[in-house]
């Protein structure tokens, strides 16, 4: 199926077929658009083959917008004569809306295509060195360009008229709105669709340079500024701690990863508390949160249980992170905080250690949820907690 060709995502009026075929072929789509209204002038064979080819094409691919193909002047002629071709084809078996209408249309056609394509860089070399030396130049060529276009137009049109009466075309008024309709297509279409596409262009070009410049400042207000600071410590442990701090935030920024409660959710308390174990105990703090609620007092008094058994890992598991996976659920709140430190044995911890079974088991009793701590030495630690979402709310 090397023949199909894909439809262009980029440049397209309707389905993107011209484009398409113009990006296959390296030909300017204007060529293409142009080739399938002089068909459409033979007894309607454009629209026919345009469907066919749609059909027959694959889905267009995400891409940004490509510059538009040059059409060397072999391809122009190449082009035209299959054109010419494929017209006498038409011509002999029958498809045909007369002499009158398709010849008159094609030379207006390419009076437009002469106007609207761009020619390759040979051949607007060759282009300028045909021209008188003191008028070599770019927009001098365009000029000669468009007058040489604007006369086989004129032709075109000269050609129309003389076959068909003008006063019998606009006796019949549906007749002569459809002429003019579609001379003014054919003549300012490109211009127009080309119009469109420029402005197109400039406003991704705008959006792009509006993202470039906020990742900039935000470049420089956060990493830049965390990278100083990290040339000036000469303690690996804060310089962990920066980079984790820095670590966390550039992430936050880059995948957009912003909490549904905002300030005075869950997630935002936890975040906050992530930070400040890290901060404090140069330990590598993870959180993954499914869900999200506002805090109110048992949600604080989870938080507050999380940030008991994360102080713990970190002064006493000797493990290099710490992770907590928190859920929110419709009727509950559950949160695990877990180490690969050394563990303990709960019957070996002081009796005048309060912070399990007060910071956490007791707070988490006292407002209505379930703290679990299981740990052994050399396995690790996990602190399970759990809250009524009734009491939450």
């Amino acid at each position: 199926m090397g023949w199909m060709f894909r439809r262009s995502a980029a440049d397209r009026v309707l389905t993107g077929v011209a484009g398409g075929i113009g990006e296959r072929l390296r030909i300017d789509p204007v060529v293409v658009r142009l080739s399938f209204v002089v068909l459409t002038f033979a007894g309607g064979a454009g629209v026919l083959l345009y469907v066919s080819a749609a059909l027959v094409s694959r889905r267009p691919a995400p891409a940004e917008l490509p510059p538009p193909p040059r059409t060397s002047t072999t391809q122009a002629v190449a082009i035209a004569m299959v054109l010419t071709g494929v017209l006498l084809i038409l011509r002999g078996v029958g498809v045909w809306f007369g002499d009158g209408v398709v010849w008159p249309a094609a030379i207006v056609v390419l009076g437009s295509a002469v106007i609207w394509t761009h020619g390759d860089e040979a051949t607007r070399a060759r282009r300028l060195a045909w021209m008188p030396r003191p008028i070599r130049d770019e927009a001098v060529s365009h000029r000669v360009r468009t007058l040489v276009g604007v006369l086989v137009i004129a032709l075109g049109a000269w050609a129309f008229f003389s076959s068909n009466p003008p006063l019998d075309l606009f006796g019949d008024a549906p007749s002569a709105v459809a002429t003019v309709l579609v001379g003014l297509a054919v003549i300012a279409g490109p211009w127009i669709w080309r119009l469109v596409r420029q402005v197109a262009d400039e406003r991704r070009e705008r959006i792009r340079q509006e993202e470039r410049a906020e990742m900039a400042a935000h470049l420089h207000d956060s990493v830049l500024q965390t990278l100083a600071l990290i040339q000036r410590t000469e303690e690996p442990g804060e310089m962990i701690a920066l980079a984790r701090v820095q670590e966390r935030a550039l992430r936050t920024w880059l995948y957009g990863k912003s909490r549904p409660g905002g300030a005075g959710s869950l997630s935002a308390a936890l975040d906050e508390l992530a930070v400040w174990v890290e901060r404090t105990h140069r330990t590598w703090i993870e959180i993954v949160m499914v869900g999200d609620c506002p805090l109110d007092d048992a949600v604080r008094a989870l938080v507050h249980a999380c940030r008991e058994a994360l102080v713990n890992a970190a002064r006493h598991s000797r493990a290099r992170g710490v992770s907590a996976y928190v859920e929110v659920e419709d009727d509950q709140v559950t949160a695990f905080v877990r180490d690969q430190g050394v563990g303990f044995t709960r019957a070996a911890v002081p009796a005048d250690r309060h912070g399990i079974a007060e910071s956490i088991e007791g707070r988490m009793e006292r407002n209505g949820g379930v703290a679990v701590v299981e740990s052994a030495p050399g396995r690790g630690t996990e602190v399970r907690l759990r809250i009524p979402r009734s009491h939450a709310t």
